[in-house]
């Protein structure tokens, strides 16, 4: 499975500021785009039915690009996006996570018109990741920004289109760097805790949707480094993977057995991850001439 990720670079990690591109065996293959608009990258999101990848880049604006790297779409830039994930929800629309204002904005998937504010200011200490469940709740990790603050939870929001923050996880282990919903429907969330200590522990956490209550715990174990996880994706075989400090780590999400590296490239420091094919290019046949009708 091809991989898409974005490598931070500055106070987000000293990598290549970049959306590099890893081929089914982990083999780099370089920048997939090199528009001076991706900057110090974060979140990612694909939209299937325009065949799209949307990218969240530092220079306060929300990409679009199409399958050869191109910038097609553009929200031009937005002064304190500060954007740091994204992902599309159950009304079509783009969300993106807002890291200054501590809340969630919502673009139209053509990045044209006015943007949405879905939640108020400082909803949480510090959005870590979020995602919509089945039933269209909007799930939110809040842990702990650059500076320190945060509280280290999980909260919810009603399909109703409710700003209430109610909380669901209360996880004393827990400090969440992003967050997934997996294919039955509980949340995923990778984990640093404490956050930023040299001896931190690094895991995956499986909570249930309904409660909240801790379902299994993923570790490496000695298969894989596993220092500083973040962006969290399902395959298309059902594999779990997670972006790391140098590496993507791959785990069996049935047995939650962890399967090792998939890519191990240094200085990556991964904020995100997706499958996102590039086009193929047709060969054009050659035919002599003197065969040619």
């Amino acid at each position: 499975m091809p991989l898409l990720v974005t490598s931070a670079t500055g106070a987000n990690g000293n990598g290549y500021g970049a959306l590099l591109a890893f081929d089914s065996d982990g083999r780099p293959l370089g920048a997939f785009s090199t528009d001076s608009r991706i900057a110090d990258p974060r979140g990612l999101a694909v939209d299937r039915k325009a065949g799209l990848l949307f990218l969240n880049s530092g220079s306060d604006r929300v990409l679009a690009l199409d399958r050869d790297g191109r910038v097609v779409r553009d929200s031009g830039p937005i002064p304190g996006l500060n954007p740091g994930g994204g992902n599309f929800g159950p009304d079509g629309r783009y969300y993106v996570g807002l890291r200054g204002a501590r809340s969630i904005m919502a673009f139209p998937a053509g990045l044209r018109g006015d943007a949405e504010r879905i939640l108020p200011p400082a909803i949480v200490p510090f959005p870590r990741g979020f995602a919509f469940g089945r039933d269209a709740r909007l799930f939110l990790a809040s842990g702990i920004g650059p500076n320190g603050e945060g509280d280290d939870a999980i909260v919810a929001f009603g399909s109703n289109g409710g700003t209430r923050a109610l909380p669901l996880v209360a996880d004393p282990d827990l400090s969440p760097l992003d967050l997934a919903i997996a294919p039955n429907g509980n949340i995923i969330v990778s984990s640093e805790h404490p956050f930023g200590a040299p001896d931190a522990v690094a895991s995956v956490r499986e909570y249930d949707s309904a409660d909240g209550h801790l379902v299994r715990v993923f570790s490496a174990g000695a298969l894989a480094e596993f220092r500083k996880p973040r962006g969290l994706r399902f395959g298309s075989d059902g594999i779990l993977y997670c972006v790391a400090q140098d590496e993507v780590v791959a785990f069996d999400f049935a047995t939650a057995r962890c399967l090792g590296p998939v890519v191990r490239f240094p200085r990556l420091y991964g904020q995100a991850l997706i499958s996102f094919r590039k086009r193929r290019r047709r060969r054009k046949s050659v035919i002599p001439a003197w065969n040619r009708c």
